[in-house]
């Protein structure tokens, strides 16, 4: 069955094998052999991930790609579902890898799940638009550091892994893209809530020129004596511990 991108669902199918086989290698299964893989489309790193692990479950929001999947891999369960609404915690699996080369559209959202699912999750392999990945694994005081940078590098190790050019999609898509790796760290509190975390690190970077007393210029607790040194800064001066501070000291019950 022949099957052209639909452009409504970000559809790039990559059609270099040797790429393929260096994703899913990049997948350690020691630690849990769940695996669930996001927008399989024709099935490119599927036939390696069946090699690897019993245990899969793809998810496809695409009817065309789900048929094409279910008469490539009849014993491979298939979820006709989109990634962003389905609720993982009834997918069968506590524990759980996640990859896939993710529709560039909505890359980001699907980040945001995966940190909403973040202690069910303990490795991501997956392929961004070449700028997001190096958001998510750029270091403070670099222009690229960002909301992201701070909310995966929280709880995930990162490692960028490799570069992929357009030529190794079909349709050619018009940017570049690249592999990341994304290893469940330690951290299971902050020492804050996620929703405040989230509140401080979004705020602090809404005005990233600024220095942050004025980004935060509506929180109450702006003259903790705590938080001076942090306030007079820029966002993208900040790593993930200072962030931390700066929500607990912020938002901190009296």
């Amino acid at each position: 069955m022949s099957l052209a991108a639909k452009k409504y669902f970000g559809q790039h199918f990559l059609i270099n094998n040797n790429i393929a086989i260096q994703i899913v290698d990049n997948l350690d299964l020691n630690l849990c052999n769940n695996v669930i893989e996001i927008g399989p489309g024709k099935g490119v790193l599927t036939k390696l991930l069946v090699k690897k692990s019993p245990n899969i479950k793809l998810i496809e929001i695409d009817l065309d790609c789900v048929d094409i999947i279910k008469e490539k891999f009849k014993k491979t369960d298939i979820i006709h579902a989109d990634f962003l609404k389905i609720d993982l915690k009834k997918i069968g699996f506590k524990k759980y890898n996640i990859i896939g080369n993710f529709p560039y559209n909505i890359s980001s959202q699907i980040l945001f799940k995966i940190l909403e699912n973040r202690n069910d999750v303990i490795e991501v392999v997956g392929m961004f638009q070449k700028e997001v990945a190096e958001r998510i694994c750029s270091k403070p005081n670099s222009r690229k550091y960002g909301i992201l940078s701070v909310l995966i590098q929280a709880y995930f190790n990162c490692e960028y892994l490799i570069d992929v050019g357009s030529e190794n999609f079909k349709p050619v898509p018009k940017v570049q893209s690249s592999v990341i790796k994304l290893t469940r760290n330690n951290t299971i509190k902050l020492g804050c809530t996620y929703s405040d975390f989230l509140q401080v690190v979004k705020a602090c970077f809404s005005q990233r020129r600024k220095k942050i007393k004025n980004a935060l210029k509506n929180f109450t607790n702006l003259n903790n004596a705590n938080i001076q040194d942090t306030l007079s800064k820029r966002a993208e001066q900040l790593d993930v511990a200072d962030f931390i501070k700066l929500t607990i000291n912020l938002l901190q019950k009296k």
